[in-house]
């Protein structure tokens, strides 16, 4: 029997099988983390880039979470000041999936297959995840979490993206509202796309615990964006990088949580 999306939410916003384990960038000469299935082989690997002022510990629920249903993540932790630049950091993602692919990761009991890479990212890291997407022929996938403009132009970039994207908004974001961000990057994607909006969700509701910067930028963690944005992460990257087909109806048929808004299909 043939499982709804709603029973395939369910099931992607637990905890996958795989046991996690967690690395450090800074071995590699970059501050960051990395977080791992306890092994396999040809692995897909994500690229996760942190939203403005945000360190990458406030998405580790979401990292530890990719990991257990077998997506290596990385995040590098650069550019976290008020300064930081969007450019610089969507050049380390580049280079965080170098890492992934070209290093043999635990004690040999894990690799990743370099034709299995993607871009993740939250706010400005979603942003630069574009912006590192449209320079980099490997990557095969993208996903966006409240994505937000930046310089050079997010929406510019998204242009030159022929890889299928998911671009997930928060209906109460406040700070990158998607009428004017998320909305303008998913209609400017060359390549298959789909807005969903979670409509409590506010900007910060994708981060994770508490952390100064809610002083200034609207909004707090919250579990339920929390579970839903997981599980269609998970899903996206698990068909488009992991090619498992199991998970489609998630991505394909409506989700009452996270409402369909915009949509491009690939032309045959």
């Amino acid at each position: 029997m043939a499982r709804t999306a709603k029973h395939l939410l369910d099931e992607l916003a637990r905890r996958g099988p795989h046991q996690v384990l967690r690395g450090d960038l800074a071995l590699v000469g970059m501050p960051g983390v990395v977080f791992t299935p306890a092994s396999g082989l040809g692995l897909p690997a994500v690229a996760f880039g942190h939203g403005w002022l945000q360190p990458p510990s406030r998405y580790r629920g979401l990292f530890r979470h990719l990991a257990s249903w077998g997506i290596v993540t990385a995040a590098p932790g650069t550019h976290v000041g008020p300064l930081g630049s969007a450019r610089l950091l969507a050049a380390d993602l580049r280079t965080a999936l170098d890492v992934c692919a070209g290093v043999r990761l635990g004690d040999g009991a894990i690799s990743v297959d370099p034709g299995k890479l993607g871009l993740a990212g939250h706010s400005t890291g979603a942003g630069a995840a574009v912006l590192a997407a449209a320079d980099d022929d490997r990557v095969k996938a993208v996903a966006t979490l409240a994505p937000a403009q930046t310089k050079p132009f997010a929406t510019d970039a998204a242009q030159r993206c022929s890889m299928p994207s998911l671009h997930v908004v928060g209906g109460n974001d406040l700070v990158a509202p998607p009428r004017s961000h998320g909305e303008l990057i998913a209609q400017a994607w060359g390549g298959p796309t789909q807005l969903r909006e979670l409509p409590k969700a506010s900007h910060l509701g994708f981060a994770e615990g508490r952390h100064w910067s809610g002083l200034l930028v609207h909004g707090k963690a919250e579990h339920a964006t929390h579970r839903v944005s997981r599980a269609l992460l998970t899903a996206f990257f698990l068909v488009h990088l992991a090619g498992d087909q199991t998970y489609l109806p998630l991505l394909s048929e409506p989700v009452k949580a996270a409402p369909l808004t915009y949509e491009t299909v690939p032309t045959l």
